[in-house]
């Protein structure tokens, strides 16, 4: 290839990546609606349940997303005990698609099926939708107890209703100003989303008190809103996923548009190659484990939370977010330079979102695979702890790095769609 011509494609990678970063940062989420997957998630089946990470079956999925589609069938009445379940999912009569696949998101196994209401955000500035299922500590952790189904099912019936009929009095929630302001208050949306809860609690009493709800709806809705300090979580997921999902499918960009893990694979999508999966091995998270529990006993890496890295949130915002690390363990120093190594392979800073300890930097925004490769710097992310089985709940939370070799076979397909750049 020609110098001129190398010159002339790194001039498109530059501006195609330039208008992904845009894409991205001129994002609007506003959440909008919760309401059962089924109604709502396209495409979405009766027999079909969404997962975290890249595409996977039931024979090479992690313990701990086998343990969460077993709770799920029994939360949607297709069996009526475990073993009942196992039969069920292993028989191919039941569908297992990414959420990426359809506009969705969710934390750790990430598991939905079509009763289990979701979080609904639209960005504004485009117009799309993306949604993402509630965050709790068990059945999307692996465990398939009656006390994880019980949870699922009152969110069902008690909890998303009277939330749902505030959200939509209130003719939506604005995110950006509440993302903006939690980020300041020291959360970095994505495993400390304390601050973002709150705000989000404070936002919807006042529409749900005028929606029409009797006594006993507004106070499953106020507990849930008061008791619940992943609130935000869920909801900072769909933004994200709203935020990634025009920056998708630009020509010559070399930007990671999408990041997930199922405990079995960690996945990538670049926005220049369109929907293709390039994946490497899970690794595994480390940090602080539950007592009673030890490093053997850690599963792969698992869940779509990590599309808030991918917009600049997460761990790419640690500098910001000190109290995060009584959970991860690390030092402040080592979270500052996690945070300032993250715009070594971006390609922009965020206008909106600022990091308090970084003199009000803003967050770096647009993983580069070109960057990645040649730095060899590999996105920090945040995570909780699976176990390696099926049947349990939180081990805990980490960090993790994934394998750059994922990223080194998207710049490798980049390379013979578009040439060297």
């Amino acid at each position: 290839m020609s110098a001129v011509s190398v010159a002339t494609l790194n001039q498109r990678v530059d501006a195609a990546n330039a208008e992904v970063f845009d894409r991205i940062v001129a994002a609007d989420p506003v959440l909008v609606d919760i309401a059962p997957a089924g109604d709502v998630i396209p495409g979405m089946q009766d027999k079909m349940i969404l997962h975290a990470g890249p595409p996977v079956d039931w024979e090479h999925m992690s313990g701990a997303q086998k343990g969460s589609c077993i709770a799920l069938a029994l939360f949607e009445g297709w069996a009526a005990s475990a073993d009942e379940a196992i039969e069920l999912l292993s028989s191919g009569r039941i569908s297992f698609e990414p959420n990426h696949h359809h506009d969705a998101v969710g934390p750790m196994a990430g598991t939905t099926s079509r009763s289990l209401p979701v979080y609904v955000v639209e960005n504004a500035t485009y117009g799309n939708r993306a949604y993402c299922r509630p965050a709790e500590w068990l059945q999307q952790f692996g465990a398939y107890s009656e006390a994880s189904v019980a949870i699922l099912r009152n969110w069902r019936d008690l909890q998303a209703p009277p939330l749902a009929r505030g959200i939509r009095q209130a003719g939506g929630i604005k995110l950006k100003p509440l993302i903006a302001k939690a980020l300041q208050m020291g959360d970095e949306i994505h495993n400390r989303p304390l601050a973002g809860s709150s705000l989000l609690a404070k936002a919807l009493p006042p529409a749900m008190l005028q929606a029409g709800l009797s006594t006993e709806e507004l106070k499953e809705g106020f507990t849930y809103l008061a008791l619940n300090d992943f609130l935000f979580l869920p909801v900072s997921m769909a933004s994200a996923k709203s935020a990634a999902d025009p920056a998708r499918n630009v020509d010559y960009s070399t930007v990671v548009t999408a990041m997930c893990r199922n405990g079995t694979e960690f996945g990538i999508r670049v926005s220049g190659l369109g929907d293709e999966w390039f994946t490497a091995p899970a690794g595994r998270p480390k940090g602080r484990l539950m007592p009673g529990f030890s490093e053997a006993d850690i599963g792969g890496d698992m869940g779509d939370s990590t599309i808030t890295e991918t917009v600049g949130w997460g761990a790419f915002c640690l500098a910001g977010a000190p109290g995060i690390l009584g959970q991860t363990g690390g030092t402040f120093e080592e979270a500052l330079a996690y945070s300032r190594q993250m715009y070594e392979i971006t390609v922009g800073v965020s206008p909106d979102y600022q990091i308090p300890a970084l003199d009000f930097k803003g967050a770096p925004v647009g993983i580069d695979i070109r960057k990645v490769v040649e730095t060899g710097i590999v996105p920090v992310l945040d995570s909780a702890m699976a176990h390696r089985e099926p049947g349990y709940g939180n081990l805990g939370t980490g960090l993790v790095r994934p394998s750059i070799e994922c990223f080194k076979a998207a710049l490798a397909a980049f390379t013979k769609r578009y040439g060297t750049a």
